[in-house]
């Protein structure tokens, strides 16, 4: 099997690396990761400047783009032959509920779905990012359980998060729906040195809401979430209702 491997935390990051090791169990892994942090670009491509790519000195290919222009440059001028996997993560930080709408991680995922790869995207809920480390053999399971599948479901990826707990202590494997978040407080308004106001967006304290199968709920209860996403985000309850508007001009 051929694995194309990436995330939106940089090629140097822990959580990259803890997968790559992972994956190379199921087969060949090629890392094509951003040159530095990029988490919450979404699927946002670089398109007003050139991109470069480079090879690390552990053999994987660097890119000053974000994770959906590693995983186009990968496909289609890295890579000698196209990956039959994409596997992107293990990010620092939970992609669950609306997160995975601002998540690089998933965008990387969801480009290489697009492109008609079966993608898996991973996460980690815990705060201290090194305890990674302990996780290999467990992600190494998860993906052989994910990826061994003799057909995979068309047009899918499989949102991945491991709770905040040490690997020994999971439960077990939750196949859940995107639960709901709310910010509060996620914009600070303060002036810098010079006396000029600026707005940094992020932090606050979220509030979680869904269905007992929401994927924050498994991760509460300390089980791995697993959620399989697509990219049609019609309401197909509301077509004929609103069909039945008549809009005109």
């Amino acid at each position: 099997m051929k694995i194309l491997c990436t995330n939106d935390d940089g090629y140097q990051a822990k959580g990259i690396h803890v997968l790559a090791a992972a994956a190379s169990a199921l087969g060949t892994v090629t890392t094509v990761a951003p040159d530095r942090e990029q988490s919450a670009t979404s699927h946002s491509l670089t398109l007003h400047h050139p991109l470069r790519a480079r090879r690390s000195p552990d053999g994987a290919w660097v890119v000053d783009g974000t994770p959906t222009d590693c995983v186009l440059l990968a496909m289609n001028e890295l890579l000698p032959e196209r990956p039959d996997v994409c596997v992107s993560g293990v990010n620092h930080g939970p992609n669950l509920g609306e997160d995975v709408l601002y998540s690089g991680t998933v965008a990387a995922a969801m480009e290489a779905m697009v492109m008609g790869i079966p993608a898996v995207a991973l996460s980690y809920a815990g705060a201290v990012h090194e305890e990674l480390e302990g996780w290999e053999s467990v992600v190494q399971q998860l993906l052989e359980s994910i990826l061994g599948r003799d057909r995979l479901p068309a047009e899918t990826l499989f949102n991945v998060n491991l709770p905040p707990i040490g690997p020994g202590d999971v439960k077990g494997v939750r196949v859940t729906s995107l639960g709901k978040r709310r910010y509060a407080d996620s914009i600070t308004r303060s002036n810098d040195p010079s006396g000029r106001e600026y707005f940094w967006i992020g932090g606050g304290v979220a509030s979680w809401s869904g269905a007992e199968d929401s994927d924050f709920q498994a991760i509460e209860d300390g089980f791995i979430s697993v959620t399989p996403l697509h990219l049609d985000l019609t309401n197909y309850e509301l077509i004929e209702e609103i069909r039945a508007w008549r809009l005109t001009l």
